[in-house]
């Protein structure tokens, strides 16, 4: 008997652990939920509300196959490798299957599964899954890593333009098995883990099943993907494909994904458009984060990349901190972006490079704090990426923006917002002010009858405070 462990891969198509454990013989599945853990990792409730939702979909898709889900609640992940050990075997399980994950916990977690199931001849196999290439495959000519995105993209693009990587067979339907009732006490019904909290009023923004992630991706490709380079950077458009969240929680995969982006050349690598390798490029920035991830796991410990930022002083403000996270700064198209995050649990690329740079400089706020109040808030946080988005916009990460560009939030505002129509959503207070006026609403004079914020942050006195600060290093 096969087992399949379910993690953050929550789909029954192109699945590498289901397919290769069906290949094996009969299967039964197996996740575990563990809310604790996630919050020890900063995982924001709207996520775990939405990975839950998600599960209870992927549980009757494999009802439809007759493979039987065993849900448990384990609150702490070291108490998995026990608890998997004990069910492979009342289930007489020969071998557990699951999708590599690449965390440092995640790592240690499942190395403490494998000795566990080995003191029963038990094996793990572990599948790659969630990358368009095994991690620790793209390396340079000295047989090291990438630390430079634009060479790991070429290195990428070779790789690609030998085959893309194929979807895997759909799994057939197995023979019903009974089980005891034992086996299906654990709930993952989100209300019980998540009572009452404000996230569950984001359901209707975020509908889950497989089918819906792919029929997004497919509207994506079909209608939005030839406008995408040009339309991309303006967040009061529906110019992205918004499919993070359900690439995070696995409920589609990169390499359909890749297959959608190439489906009119017939699944070979040859780019049309420059939209087309614009998101393409998207997908492997994504694919860089996580490769990084693997090779430098001090990332995922609250270290910089770059080891001399580790002395950079950082201002102590709670104040501005506060104002920042609840979209309070004075800087409209900066309380837009830390707006539309707390009401929708996502925000805009473009405008999360704003608020980034706004609170690593201007503010000059150590980034890592940014960095957990995103993932504590994100629908789609993924550790790799935001990690390395933060690092990036910081300048303390691999392939970073350098230390003295530093983003005007205005002056974007105002290239990629012209008319306002982000910031009036978002920041409703200012929607009575013309297109000119709502980007920087003090501008010149002070108007009293404006019920927003001061600016709390003089844009080219705190520029110049942090080039003086990395300067200093």
């Amino acid at each position: 008997m096969q087992l399949i462990w379910f993690r953050q891969d929550l789909r029954a198509a192109d699945h590498a652990a289901l397919w290769h454990a069906a290949q094996a013989g009969a299967c039964i599945a197996t996740v575990f939920i563990s809310p604790e853990q996630w919050a020890r990792h900063d995982e924001a409730p709207a996520k775990g509300i939405f990975y839950l939702r998600q599960l209870e979909s992927l549980k009757a898709q494999l009802n439809a196959l007759n493979i039987p889900l065993i849900i448990q609640h384990i609150p702490l992940w070291k108490d998995i490798p026990n608890a998997l050990r004990q069910l492979c075997l009342e289930l007489k399980i020969s071998c557990v299957h699951a999708n590599i994950e690449i965390g440092v916990n995640e790592l240690k977690r499942d190395f403490q599964a494998q000795q566990a199931l080995a003191q029963r001849n038990i094996a793990l196999e572990l599948h790659h899954d969630r990358t368009i290439f095994p991690v620790g495959t793209i390396l340079n000519q000295s047989n090291q890593p990438y630390q430079v995105f634009s060479a790991f993209k070429k290195r990428c693009y070779e790789r690609l333009s030998l085959g893309l990587p194929g979807c895997y067979p759909p799994a057939e339907k197995q023979e019903k098995m009974p089980l005891s009732q034992s086996h299906f006490n654990a709930q993952a019904e989100a209300a019980q883990l998540y009572p009452d909290h404000a996230a569950h009023l984001l359901q209707a923004l975020w509908p889950v099943t497989e089918h819906y992630a792919l029929e997004l991706l497919d509207q994506f490709v079909q209608d939005d993907l030839d406008r995408y380079k040009a339309q991309r950077d303006f967040p009061a458009l529906e110019a992205t494909s918004q499919l993070s969240p359900y690439l995070n929680i696995g409920a589609i995969s990169i390499r359909q994904c890749l297959q959608a982006v190439f489906r009119q050349q017939q699944g070979h690598f040859h780019i049309n458009n420059a939209s087309q390798q614009t998101w393409l490029d998207e997908l492997l920035w994504r694919e860089f984060y996580q490769h990084i991830l693997f090779h430098y796991p001090a990332i995922s410990k609250h270290q910089p990349f770059k080891i001399s930022t580790q002395k950079l002083q950082w201002r102590d403000a709670e104040q501005d901190l506060s104002a920042w996270q609840q979209g309070q700064t004075g800087i409209p198209i900066v309380d837009a972006g830390m707006r539309q995050l707390l009401q929708t649990g996502w925000m805009h690329n473009r405008v999360r490079m704003i608020t980034a740079m706004f609170l690593s400089k201007n503010l000059l706020i150590d980034w890592r704090l940014g960095e957990k109040w995103f993932m504590q808030h994100l629908i789609d946080g993924d550790l790799a990426a935001n990690n390395g988005g933060w690092q990036w916009c910081a300048s303390t990460g691999t392939d970073a923006v350098p230390y003295f560009r530093i983003f005007n939030p205005v002056s974007q505002s105002q290239k990629f917002d012209p008319d306002g129509d982000y910031i009036r959503k978002w920041v409703p207070e200012l929607a009575h002010l013309d297109a000119k006026r709502i980007h920087e609403p003090y501008a010149g004079k002070h108007d009293p009858a404006l019920d927003y914020p001061q600016p709390i942050a003089d844009l080219s006195l705190s520029r110049k405070r942090a080039i003086e600060a990395f300067k200093a290093i």
